[in-house]
C-alpha cells in the first residue's frame, strides 16, 4: 500500500496525472487543492492492490463531467457546496451495503484527486489503477464498457441543486447524453458517482499501478529538474514512449460546445523538427494527431504537450505562442482489442481510419 501523506507526494501525484490525462482530466490546481485540504486535515490518501481491498462490500467511482473549456462556471446560485459527497451519501443510501473502496475513473490532474480525496475523507482506500488509463471524453471510453459491465445505478448532482439517480440506462450513449446534459444545464460540470462493483468484477475492469506510475511520473520529472537533465525526456523513459514533435503553437482553435471543449491545435516545428507541422484534433483531450497530414497518434494512444521543464500543459491553458513537446505512448493493451477500439478507436470519433499502433506510426516521425 502507498500512503500520501505530504504535499510533495501530491505535487508529484497531480503532475504525473496531469501528463496521463492527454491534455484533458481537469484541472490540475483545483486537484492539488483536493488532495492539499485533506492533508491539512491530518488524512493519509491510502492507495492500495486490489488484491488488499476486502472482498466484501461495494467498490463504486467518483468523478466529473463537463467541459474544460476556460472560464465556464456553474449558471445558478451554488445550493450544493460538496456536489461529489453529495452524490456518494446518495449512493451509499442506494445500494444499502458497505462501500469499501474508490476507483478513479481515469487519470487526469483533478479526477484522479477526486477519488483520492473522497477516499481519504471516508477513511478507505483508494485503488492503485482506473477504468480507462488515461484521460478521455466520453463515458464510452471506460474499460467497464468492454466487459459488459453496467455503470448503473447512477447518482448526478450539480452544485445548482440537481441530484439526479439512473437506476438503469438503455445503452452507454443515452447515459452519455444524459449525464452530458446535466452539465450542460449546471453550466460547468456535475459530480457523479456509479458502477458499483464487487470485488471480483473489479478485477476484470481496473487498469492496474495507474495511480503509481502518476506518482512516480512526477518524482521523475522532480528528480530530472533538480540534476539539471531533460525532464521530457525523464516522461519518455517512464512512459516507454516517444517524443514525437516540438515547436510553437501557431494556432489554438476551440469552442464550448455540447458540454466539451472541441477544437485543434497547429504547431510549427522547431529544432529538428523545423519545417514540420503538427495538428492535434481536440475533444477535451488530444485525441488525433498527425504531422504533415499524416497520422503520427490515434486513439486510444496517448499524446500530451509538455513544457521544457516538464509541466503538462492542459488544452483549457493552451495559448497561442507557447513552446511545447510532443510526447506519445502506448494505450493499455485492452483498448487495442476489437472491442476497446470500438469505443475508442479512430472510428468512433469520426475518422476513417483504420488504427495503426503508434509504435508502428512513429517510425515515420
Amino acid at each position: 500500500m502507498i500512503e500520501i501523506n505530504n504535499i510533495d507526494q501530491a505535487k508529484a501525484l497531480v503532475l504525473g496525472a496531469t501528463i496521463l490525462g492527454t491534455g484533458g482530466g481537469g484541472s490540475p490546481s483545483s486537484g492539488l487543492t483536493m488532495l492539499n485540504n485533506v492533508l491539512k486535515k491530518g488524512k493519509t490518501i491510502k492507495i492500495a492492490e486490489i488484491d488488499e481491498i476486502s472482498k466484501n462490500g461495494f467498490i463504486v467511482v467518483p468523478y466529473h463531467v463537463g467541459s474544460i473549456a476556460p472560464g465556464i462556471k456553474t449558471k445558478k446560485p451554488i445550493k450544493i457546496e460538496d456536489p461529489i459527497r453529495q452524490a456518494f451519501k446518495e449512493m451509499e443510501r442506494l445500494l444499502g451495503g458497505k462501500i469499501v473502496a474508490i476507483v478513479a475513473s481515469e487519470i487526469g490532474g483533478a479526477n484522479t484527486p477526486v477519488a483520492l480525496s473522497i477516499a481519504a475523507e471516508l477513511g478507505i482506500p483508494a485503488i492503485d489503477g482506473d477504468l480507462l488509463g488515461r484521460a478521455a471524453p466520453e463515458l464510452h471510453q471506460c474499460t467497464v464498457n468492454i466487459f459488459g459491465i453496467p455503470m448503473y445505478p447512477s447518482v448526478i448532482v450539480s452544485e445548482s441543486g440537481n441530484i439526479v439517480v439512473v437506476r438503469e440506462y438503455s445503452d452507454i450513449d443515452d447515459y452519455e447524453a444524459i449525464a452530458r446534459y446535466l452539465s450542460v444545464l449546471s453550466g460547468s460540470y456535475v459530480s457523479v458517482v456509479d458502477t458499483p462493483m464487487s470485488y471480483d468484477t473489479a478485477r476484470k475492469a481496473i487498469i492496474r499501478n495507474t495511480i503509481s506510475t502518476s506518482l512516480r511520473l512526477g518524482e521523475e520529472v522532480f528528480k530530472a529538474r533538480n540534476e539539471k537533465r531533460d525532464p521530457v525526456d525523464a516522461v519518455v523513459k517512464v512512459l516507454k514512449g516517444w517524443k514525437i514533435f516540438e515547436g510553437i503553437v501557431e494556432k489554438y482553435n476551440w469552442k464550448d460546445e455540447g458540454g466539451f471543449l472541441k477544437g485543434e491545435a497547429i504547431i510549427r516545428g522547431t529544432g529538428k523538427f523545423s519545417g514540420k507541422t503538427l495538428r492535434s484534433w481536440i475533444k477535451n483531450e488530444h485525441i488525433m494527431v498527425w504531422i504533415d497530414d499524416k497520422p503520427a497518434v490515434m486513439p486510444p494512444d496517448l499524446f500530451a504537450l509538455l513544457r521544457d521543464d516538464g509541466e503538462p500543459i492542459t488544452n483549457t491553458d493552451l495559448k497561442e505562442g507557447m513552446k511545447v513537446n510532443g510526447v506519445a505512448a502506448k494505450a493499455p493493451d485492452v483498448w487495442r482489442t476489437p472491442e476497446g477500439l470500438r469505443y475508442f478507436g479512430p472510428r468512433h470519433f469520426g475518422f476513417d481510419y483504420d488504427y495503426i499502433p503508434v509504435e508502428e506510426l512513429v517510425e515515420g516521425v
